[in-house]
This record gives C-alpha cells, structure tokens and sequence, in this order.
C-alpha cells in the first residue's frame, strides 16, 4: 500500500470517527440513528468504523437522525510529527474504555513490561 493509500484508509477511518463521536455527544444510539437515517444498524457501523464511505444523500440523512450538520464529518485533526505521547493520548481520547486497557496491553507488550 503506497503513502496516498495510506492516507485515504486513514481519512475513512477518521471521517467514520466522526460520525460516532457526534452521534455518541448526541447520545443517541446507532440502532436509532440508523432508523431515523433510512439505513442498517450495521451499515451505519461500517461507517462509522470507516469501512464504508456512503453518498451524500446518506450522510445528509445520517446528519439529520443525530441532529448535526454534515460539516461536523469533515473535521479531520492535523496530523504531525509532534509528540509521540500527545498523538497517543489524542488517539486514545475517542475511544471506549475496551478499546484503551486493549491499547494499554498492546504497548505493554511491545515494551515488554
């Protein structure tokens, strides 16, 4: 996978970010703002995983269940070189409390602590 393909998975991945994070401020369920958007609870997390990159009418629709503008999808964070330990916190910040004690694991290992 060359650099622009990289970038492209990454962009998904935040882009899908995005969509769970204001759909989570807006505390509303995926299943409800996936009925209310017109799609599958199951598309909506390929979505909001970034595996999916749906068309414009969808995000409207997606925008429109959690009551936020389409704009809010395409706030992307700058990525530079900076502090390895911000760019991991920022990382982390996101994310569920799985998601961080599996992140935790993970760097123990690879430190072998």
């Amino acid at each position: 996978m060359d650099e622009r393909e990289v970038h492209k998975v990454e962009d998904h991945r935040e882009f899908g970010e995005n969509i769970r994070a204001a759909r989570k401020a807006s505390k509303i369920s995926r299943a409800v703002a996936a009925e209310r958007a017109g799609i599958s609870v199951g598309y909506l997390g390929e979505v909001e995983r970034g595996e999916k990159w749906p068309k414009l009418n969808v995000l409207r629709a997606i925008a429109r269940s959690i009551r936020v503008s389409p704009a809010k999808f395409f706030e992307f964070k700058e990525h530079k070189a900076g502090d390895p330990i911000e760019n991991l916190q920022a990382e982390l910040k996101n994310r569920t409390s799985e998601q961080q004690r599996q992140a935790l694991r993970v760097v123990r290992a690879l430190l072998g602590i």
